[in-house]
């Protein structure tokens, strides 16, 4: 692993102050935004007032990061544990002396040391440029091919072509969440593959899916993003005014007590433009911002757009309609292929193809399909004079190509995880279906077991048949109750997810405060499940662990079993990619760990099947409830040998919940691989 991909800073050249000059800097020919001189001693940076430089900017933290002299006349930036990490040419360091070339970034500025006196640039209104951009799948075939343009500041660009032309491709390239193969996308004069780490906080992303929980109130889901977004040192006050501000910019303000999912279209989408907003970003996406608005709508949503990047905002908007092109200052049309057939002001467009509507120019890429359309604009005016002109200097590029891994960083983890379980209670509880499905549940199988006739206790008149069949129940209703809690709870929120992920939430955070709340629930439905269907009934004189209290021990085994079966439905959640394609999952995985518990076939003497069985957590909960009954002991139904798991004895009890657990934490854990997986993708 490189020294960049660990997150530790390389060892530099010191230089001495004076000679600090960069020789490629990305705010070249800008004016500073503030000069100060450098002392001996510390300078401290920050958003607090008492800092030597304020930065007023929510994303930095209070104290966040301290320009040091050392006794060789040389300065090192030091990390104070900000929230966003401190950045030197775009790697994240905890502590590091400054070179020749080097550019800190703190938040949205970026600092440099000039002659003995640090000057801030803040980020504000960027240029982007696409250069070159080639993206393939396996087999070969080519989804983005050679697209070269570039945003000047304050700009709305529009992206437009058929289906499949690589719009949302484009995209993925473009906000560095899916890298193109080869080509650069450079941000301010800054390669943005290479600096992703610390520029991905300056980008906002609106998807075409919902990146909000609908459930909440507009205002309350806002500021649960604005806790996950800003640092942990940020008051209520803070992040309230700012939410404040951004939906009075969006005109939301009135809609601020009502339930997202009882928003209009148009406003449901501003919410999620305004989730954005909350952190400055200079840089805009909108991937279908008007998809299934009415045309009033559309319009409307299209010049707040404009109005958005006037204000000092550079966007970019993926799209299919038509309607309102005019209200962009530029407009890329993608022939099939992923070619460039067109970039300019949207009002020359049709008039460079000659052609009278947009129609007969989708309908001329699906009648010509083998035209060069991208040569044709290539030997072009318009692309001379929009493309060609605009072009920066190139980047200087790396020798081969390295990886974009999100460094190495002190998560807030437990912020975010308060944070999250408290929305994610919020979210259940706002969520009447669910929440009285999960109440149900557990009353109905427990009182299913409790009216069975045939289960008259664990040793009544029916003797062994009575409880093997009743702890064969207790160990399918967890199974059910386990899986059904979680089975769609990743899949369903993932654009959120990845969203939040790329906006620098913690994989483990997330995933813990669905752990934590799922198994809250599946531990309270086994209560009632064990309590409804087997409280009153003869059991046994002792358990096997807890000598007097078989019940509580039964209650325990199935808990374990339960929270373990939700565990498995995480798995399959984080897995699948669709709601609708998690529900089978229910069903299959259920019935799957009903077979291989023990008390339905006998295993012993049935090689490979028996040693199968072991990978299912039902075998070893049923094992432990067995072994509470001293199931071997009391007798076996008919045509069944006795099951060396099943004995009676505290150490095997123990062993069959150890077991159990594992496999829980084995499911977390390759759910979280997967989730870690989720978010922006490296380019090899």
């Amino acid at each position: 692993m490189s020294p960049e991909d660990s997150g530790q800073a390389t060892t530099p050249v010191p230089m001495a102050p004076d000679s600090l000059l960069p020789t490629e800097d990305p705010a070249a020919g800008e004016s500073p935004a503030t000069e100060l001189p450098v002392r001996q001693g510390n300078l401290r940076i920050g958003r607090a007032p008492d800092n030597d430089l304020v930065v007023d900017d929510l994303i930095v933290s209070r104290y966040h990061a301290e320009l040091r002299s050392t006794p060789d006349g040389h300065y090192e930036i030091t990390d104070l544990g900000g929230h966003n990490g401190t950045y030197v040419n775009g790697r994240r360091v905890s502590a590091q002396l400054l070179c020749e070339s080097d550019t800190v970034g703190v938040g949205r500025s970026t600092f440099r040391l000039t002659g003995g006196r640090l000057q801030q640039f803040v980020d504000g209104e960027v240029t982007v440029t696409a250069q070159e951009l080639v993206v393939t799948v396996a087999g070969g075939k080519v989804l983005l091919d050679r697209v070269s343009f570039a945003m000047p500041e304050k700009c709305l660009v529009g992206v437009i072509g058929p289906s499949g032309a690589g719009k949302s491709t484009l995209l993925g390239a473009m906000t560095g969440m899916r890298p193109a193969d080869t080509g650069t996308v450079l941000y301010d004069n800054r390669d943005l593959y290479q600096d992703y780490a610390e520029l991905r906080h300056r980008i906002g992303l609106v998807p075409q899916e919902n990146i909000l929980h609908t459930q909440l109130t507009a205002r309350r889901a806002l500021q649960y993003s604005a806790e996950l977004r800003f640092p942990a040192d940020s008051t209520a006050a803070e992040r309230s005014a700012r939410v404040t501000e951004v939906m009075e910019e969006l005109g939301l303000s009135k809609h601020a007590q009502t339930r997202a999912d009882r928003l209009s279209g148009g406003q449901l989408k501003r919410m999620n433009v305004a989730q954005e907003l909350l952190t400055r970003p200079s840089l805009l996406f909108l991937d279908e911002p008007t998809s299934g608005l009415d045309p009033g709508l559309d319009k409307s949503v299209m010049l707040q757009l404009r109005d958005l990047a006037h204000d000092g905002r550079t966007i970019i908007v993926v799209t299919h309609s038509v309607l309102n092109l005019l209200a962009c200052d530029r407009l890329l049309i993608l022939a099939p292929g992923g070619r460039m057939a067109f970039y300019g002001p949207p009002g020359e467009a049709l008039g460079y193809f000659g052609l009278p509507d947009w129609a007969d120019l989708f309908q001329a890429f699906d009648n010509h399909p083998d035209r060069d359309w991208a040569d044709e604009f290539a030997a072009s005016l318009a692309y001379a004079r929009y493309v060609a002109t605009q072009r920066p200097q190139e980047a200087a590029q790396p020798e081969g190509q390295l990886a974009l891994a999100l460094p190495a960083q002190r998560r807030r983890g437990l912020q975010q995880f308060a944070t999250l379980t408290r929305r994610y209670a919020r979210v259940i509880a706002a969520d009447r279906g669910y929440v009285l499905f999960m109440g149900l549940l557990p009353v109905v199988l427990g009182l299913l077991i409790r009216f069975v006739p045939a289960m008259q206790g664990l040793a009544g008149p029916n003797g062994n048949m009575s409880a093997q069949e009743l702890l064969q129940i207790l160990v399918t209703c967890a199974c059910l109750a386990g899986t059904a809690s979680s089975v769609r709870e990743l899949v369903k929120e993932r654009p959120i997810y990845i969203r939040e992920l790329a906006a620098g939430l913690s994989p483990g955070a997330y995933l813990l405060s669905k752990m934590t709340l799922l198994g809250a629930i599946s531990v309270a439905q086994s209560c009632v499940i064990v309590l409804l269907g087997v409280a009153g009934r003869q059991l046994p004189a002792h358990g096997a662990l807890l000598k007097g209290f078989p019940l509580l021990e039964l209650l325990i085994a199935v808990a374990v079993l339960a929270v373990a079966s939700m565990c498995l439905g995480l798995l399959v959640s984080a897995f699948v990619s669709t709601s609708e394609k998690a529900m089978p999952f229910l069903v299959m995985l259920t019935m799957f760990q009903v077979i291989l518990s023990g008390g339905v076939l006998p295993f012993n003497g049935m090689n490979g099947l028996s040693q199968l069985s072991w990978i299912a957590p039902a075998r070893w909960g049923f094992a432990a409830l067995a072994s509470t009954v001293n199931l071997n002991a009391i007798g076996l139904l008919p045509g069944t040998d006795a099951d060396p798991l099943w004995t009676g004895s505290a150490g095997d009890w123990v062993r069959d919940l150890g077991v159990t657990a594992g496999w829980a934490a084995l499911y977390l854990l390759i759910t979280f691989i997967r989730l870690r997986r989720l978010g922006p993708r490296r380019r090899r």
